[in-house]
C-alpha cells in the first residue's frame, strides 16, 4: 500500500513532546510504518496569521499548498476534530478495505495547520476522521496520526503491539 501524510508546518526537533520532540517521535513511527507500507512524509509551509481576516487568508494559503501536494488520483482522508471517530481497530478495518479497493493509488492523510483547513481541502477529502474530539496541537496530531496508522497495520498483521 502506498501512503502519504501531508501536513502543514515543520516539526521541531525538541519541545513540548519531550526530549525527542515531535520530530523524533514522528520519525520513529514513520520508520516503523515503513515496514508495512510505502510512506511519503510531506510538509507544506505554514502561513502566518494573526486575527480575523489574516487567519482566513492563512487557512486559504495553507489549503492551496495542501491541495498542490496531491495527485489527481490520490485517495484523501482529512484528520480533523469534526470528523468521524474510529477505534484503532476501526482504523485498521478502514485501511484493510482501502487496500482491497484502492488499487495502485496513493492513500493520503492530511493534517492541517493551527487554524484548521479550507473548504476546498474539506471538499477534496473522501473522508474526514477525528483523532480526538479534543483539540490537538497540529504537531501532536501528526505524531498521533502516524502512531495510529502504525498501530492499525500491526492489528492487521496480528502483531502484539495493540493489546486491546
Amino acid at each position: 500500500m502506498k501512503l502519504a501524510l501531508v501536513a502543514v508546518g515543520r516539526l521541531r526537533a525538541t519541545g513540548a513532546a519531550g526530549a525527542a520532540g515531535a520530530a523524533g517521535l514522528a520519525r520513529d513511527y514513520a520508520e516503523r510504518l515503513g515496514h508495512y507500507a510505502s510512506l511519503d512524509l510531506v510538509e507544506v509551509k505554514a502561513a502566518r496569521g494573526g486575527r480575523g481576516a489574516e487567519i482566513d487568508r492563512a487557512v486559504e494559503e495553507e489549503g492551496a499548498r495542501l491541495l498542490a501536494a496531491l495527485r489527481p488520483d490520490d485517495r484523501v482522508v482529512l484528520f480533523d476534530e469534526r470528523g468521524r471517530e474510529l477505534s484503532s481497530r476501526g482504523l485498521a478495518d478502514f485501511l484493510a478495505e482501502a487496500e482491497r479497493t484502492g488499487g495502485p493509488r496513493r492513500f493520503v492523510f492530511l493534517v492541517g495547520g493551527a487554524w484548521g483547513v479550507s473548504r476546498a481541502v474539506r471538499d477534496r477529502a473522501e473522508r474526514t476522521l477525528s483523532l480526538s474530539k479534543m483539540t490537538l496541537p497540529h504537531e501532536l496530531a501528526r505524531v498521533v496520526a502516524l502512531e495510529q496508522l502504525y498501530r492499525a497495520f500491526t492489528i492487521l498483521r496480528g502483531e502484539p503491539y495493540h493489546h486491546a
